[in-house]
């Protein structure tokens, strides 16, 4: 992607977060020029990659294949002084997350307004292929089943419970959709499996300079 790409997608995500009324905390809004003059202040967001996220995972099809995420909060694994993470993303219409599990991270994903959430699931076998038994999640509490390879869909307000080794992909219907996340300590570099491999964190062409750092730029901008 280029730069000023991931400029205009930011740009965007600011926008629709302030239409859905939910406030993101003052880094969000922090210049590459003020990151530099913190220092080691700000070392715990930068170790616990808080912050802006936006990829196509190598797909070169940003909004087909894509998504824009703020990690609010997270801890470190083996560190029991914060054992869990949020996220808050926004999910264009149409815009697909690609089948993929967590490893260690068990996380709620809610629909927190805006258009459906079709959410599609298989259980994983023993060598990391798609099961073909019957897939059964809770939602809000109440278990639902479905067939391998079925959907879920998620209204404003309703939740999904997405355990260690489910495969999951997930697209907006209607409008793009505000996506909240609650989960187990978040760790991208090492717990996601992708069925397909992709890269985690896209390469990003320099075409301008960044409006905000993403998570993925803070090793190259503040090392």
């Amino acid at each position: 992607m280029q730069r000023s790409e991931v400029n205009g997608y930011l740009k965007e995500a600011v926008a629709f977060f302030k239409a859905q009324r939910f406030s993101l905390p003052p880094f969000a809004y922090w210049s590459p020029e003020y990151w530099t003059t913190l220092g080691v202040a700000g070392d715990y967001i930068r170790q616990r990659g808080l912050g802006w996220d936006v990829t196509d995972l190598g797909s070169g099809k940003f909004e087909q294949i894509g998504l824009v995420l703020f990690t609010l909060r997270n801890g470190l694994i083996g560190d029991t002084s914060k054992i869990f993470a949020e996220k808050i993303m926004m999910v264009r219409k149409d815009q697909r997350t690609p089948f993929h599990f967590h490893f260690q991270k068990t996380e709620d994903i809610i629909n927190r307004g805006g258009g459906r959430l079709v959410i599609e699931l298989y259980n994983s076998d023993s060598q990391g292929k798609f099961a073909s038994t019957d897939v059964t999640v809770r939602c809000d509490g109440l278990e639902r089943t479905v067939l391998a390879g079925g959907s879920v869909i998620l209204e404003p307000g309703e939740s999904i419970t997405l355990v260690p080794g489910l495969y999951h992909s997930f697209f907006a219907t209607e409008s793009h959709t505000m996506v909240g996340e609650v989960s187990s300590v978040n760790d991208d570099a090492k717990d996601n499996r992708f069925y397909e491999p992709l890269p985690r964190y896209t390469h990003i062409d320099e075409d301008q300079r960044p409006l905000f750092l993403l998570c993925s730029d803070y090793k190259t901008y503040l090392s």
